[in-house]
């Protein structure tokens, strides 16, 4: 007997199911409802709120965008801020916005507590001066928030031991190092242990902000996962908490399954273990998680049915413990008995049952169905009885371990009855295909080639193996193709599935991954804004890691650094609109997929202490060229030196020395910042191509 074991912290934890549980009270009051990015990771549930209704803002720019759009006179709207969390300059951005509707936008704060006490951790640490140091993915919505809390205070993010091992810390200044909710429990000891050797006070360093129901959970994950033969993780593949659980039971238990909902399951990955465990992220709900529940439950009975032997279409031997009037009961060693009824015993409706047969006699029967809806075998004495017929060619076919190819003439419950020679061959649905297949009718009048696995005359039964053949199938294809593709290899190929960090692309019996970076010369958007299933596109390899294809669509005669240099000198006046800021200055797009750097120092003649104290997203300004840099894709402006000066000597001055700052002090910002985003991006892609 097979036992399925879930544990009991799967699913949503306090924060996720009170942001979401706070969006439906919004719906359900007739409001608007706008969420600043997905409000969980699970493509289901954000589904579900999208039939409702509910609408994902991108960035806070989408929000700010908000009072121009919405109708005056229509039911007010709410923007949800996620549990996740936000930044400081998004929270007072979004703040501004709801101001500017008039009372039209109402602002609603879902961020977890324990988020929001990280917050405020890290916002006191920053005043003190501190070095502070964030335990987690960098590229997690929720570490990036808690970031936007560390204002201009020296802050490191790592993910792992080494990181923190190679950073150079100042032993003059103090620490404060925090988690994210999720981070791994394990993991965060290590680094505490590390900061021990560096010869720092932990206690006055370190506080422990993994959240308790996170610790439950990994806890538990790592006992159940322990105690069983296979473990599956239910939640979805871009979830930091699912993946951190999949990591943990993969460590105690090497049958370890990550599925996002019941249809990933698959029956053949489970034969042959007994104690099957489940747990779930913070963000799955528990709907999904009783679903997986009941699907493994099925597959219990179908694999115990699958270990006795027990098909529906072969022939068995039963001893006969009871005679009915109209039926015939069998033990024929299987957990339930199996019944012959009367017109499956004899077509003579004068025959007396109780004459014909005795309690203790041996019968030789078929399997009509396993389950006949009370749980009991359905059997056939008449269909077992009318004769075997025998095929030299099968047995050769099963001594020699050689293809065989037959029509299907049946489809049942339990798999595929094949004729050849006259004679009859069954295939289980377990051997059908290396997937578990619910719906096997496509198969009917079809011609399939198999595998003959046993042939027993004795038995009266002759086995049949697709399996097989289909996994050799896929396992040769995906050999050819990656054997005839090589980096720089350019396709025109399908797109299969999209997803928030990419798009997966049939290039020709392989697919590979377009990520979200590398799908257009300009500033990345959501894919699924440029994508959907279907289209036809042309990318070209990237790179090939062993199965895993990397492919772009950033072909070098679309790059428009490459005109760039052409269109573009030192000392040009040009026109542009604000992109994006940051606390050191603000991005300016001046053509298309060119985004050139306005220092904050840049902006005016008087001190400017942040950019957005001046300018705002979309605002198109003119400026002068100071720096062009091509070879490292580098434009810097000046907006203060077209303001008018009297003394046209220091004015000139004034430029050449606004070109020297800008060298000196921006580029060394711009190029942290754009290798910090980089190994965000390559890190991202790597986790999630390989889920």
């Amino acid at each position: 007997m097979k036992t399925v074991k879930v544990a009991k912290t799967a699913g949503f934890c306090f924060g996720v199911k009170r942001a979401v549980d706070k969006v439906h009270e919004y719906v359900d009051a007739g409001k608007k409802v706008y969420t600043l990015g997905p409000i969980i990771h699970n493509e289901k549930v954000i589904e579900e709120l999208s039939a409702r209704g509910v609408v994902v803002l991108e960035d806070v720019e989408a929000a700010e965008r908000l009072p121009e759009t919405i109708d005056k006179d229509g039911c007010g709207s709410v923007i949800v801020i996620r549990s996740h969390g936000i930044d400081r300059a998004t929270d007072e951005r979004l703040h501004v916005a709801a101001e500017k509707s008039g009372g039209r936008i109402e602002i609603a704060d879902a961020t977890c507590p324990f988020v929001k006490k990280i917050h405020r951790i890290v916002s006191e640490a920053a005043e003190e001066g501190k070095t502070l140091i964030i335990c987690g993915d960098p590229a997690h919505p929720e570490v990036r928030g808690i970031v936007g809390w560390a204002g201009n205070a020296e802050h490191f993010v790592v993910s792992e031991a080494e990181e923190l091992e190679n950073l150079s810390l100042n032993a003059d200044k103090m620490l404060c190092m925090v988690a994210q909710t999720t981070f791994n429990l394990e993991k965060f000891a290590k680094f505490v242990a590390i900061l021990t050797k560096k010869g720092y006070n932990v206690k006055a360093s370190v506080v422990n902000t993994i959240c308790n129901a996170t610790q439950e959970r990994q806890t538990e994950t790592r006992k159940l996962a322990a105690e069983s033969d296979a473990m599956i993780i239910v939640g979805g593949g871009n979830s930091s908490n699912t993946r951190k659980l999949f990591e943990i039971s993969s460590g105690f238990c090497k049958h370890s399954f990550l599925v996002q909902d019941a249809s990933d399951l698959s029956r053949s990955d489970f034969e042959g273990y007994d104690r099957i465990g489940i747990t779930a992220g913070a963000s799955t709900p528990h709907n999904i998680i009783e679903e997986v529940q009941n699907t493994m439950e099925d597959f219990e009975q179908l694999l115990e049915e699958s270990i006795k032997s027990i098909h529906n279409g072969e022939v068995v031997e039963g001893t006969v413990i009871d005679v009915k009037e109209d039926q015939i009961v069998l033990n024929i060693g299987y957990k339930a008995d199996g019944i012959i009824v009367r017109s499956e015993y004899t077509k003579d409706p004068e025959l007396k049952l109780s004459e014909a047969v005795k309690v203790g006699d041996t019968l030789k029967v078929k399997v009509l169905k396993v389950n006949d809806g009370d749980g009991q075998v359905s059997l056939s004495y008449r269909k077992a009885n009318s004769g075997f017929v025998e095929s030299e060619a099968l047995k050769e076919a099963c001594e020699n371990k050689t293809i065989v190819t037959g029509k299907v003439t049946d489809v049942v419950k339990g798999g595929l009855s094949i004729t050849v020679d006259n004679a009859r061959v069954f295939i289980p649905a377990s051997l059908v295909s290396d997937v578990f297949e619910k719906d096997l009718s496509k198969y009917k009048n079809t011609d399939i080639q198999f595998y003959v696995t046993e042939y027993s005359p004795k038995e009266r039964r002759i086995i049949g193996d697709r399996k097989q053949l289909v996994a050799a199938e896929k396992k040769a294809k995906l050999e050819a193709a990656l054997e005839g593709i090589r980096p720089g290899d350019v396709f025109e190929g399908t797109v299969k599935n999209v997803t928030d960090f990419g798009a997966f692309v049939d290039i020709g019996d392989i697919d590979g991954l377009l990520h979200v970076s590398e799908m257009s010369w300009t500033r990345a958007v959501s894919p699924k804004k440029l994508f959907k299933v279907g289209d036809v596109v042309k990318v070209y390899v990237k790179d090939i890691k062993g199965t895993k294809i990397a492919l772009s669509k950033k072909f070098d005669e679309d790059n428009p650094w490459v005109i760039a240099e052409s269109q573009f000198a030192v000392g040009d006046i040009v026109k542009g609109k604000v992109a994006r800021m940051a606390p050191f200055g603000a991005f300016v797009e001046i053509a298309p997929g060119i985004d050139a750097l306005l220092h904050v120092s840049q902006i005016l003649r008087t001190r400017v202490e942040k950019p957005d104290d001046v300018l705002k997203i979309g605002q198109e300004i003119e400026a002068k060229i100071v720096e062009f840099k091509p070879e490292s894709k580098k434009i810097s402006l000046s907006m203060k030196v077209l303001l008018p000066k009297e003394d046209k000597n220091e004015a000139a001055a004034e430029e050449e020395s606004a070109a020297e700052e800008v060298k000196e002090e921006v580029n060394e910002a711009v190029a942290e910042t754009t290798e910090a985003a980089t190994e965000a991006v390559e890190e991202a892609a790597d986790t999630t191509s390989e889920q």
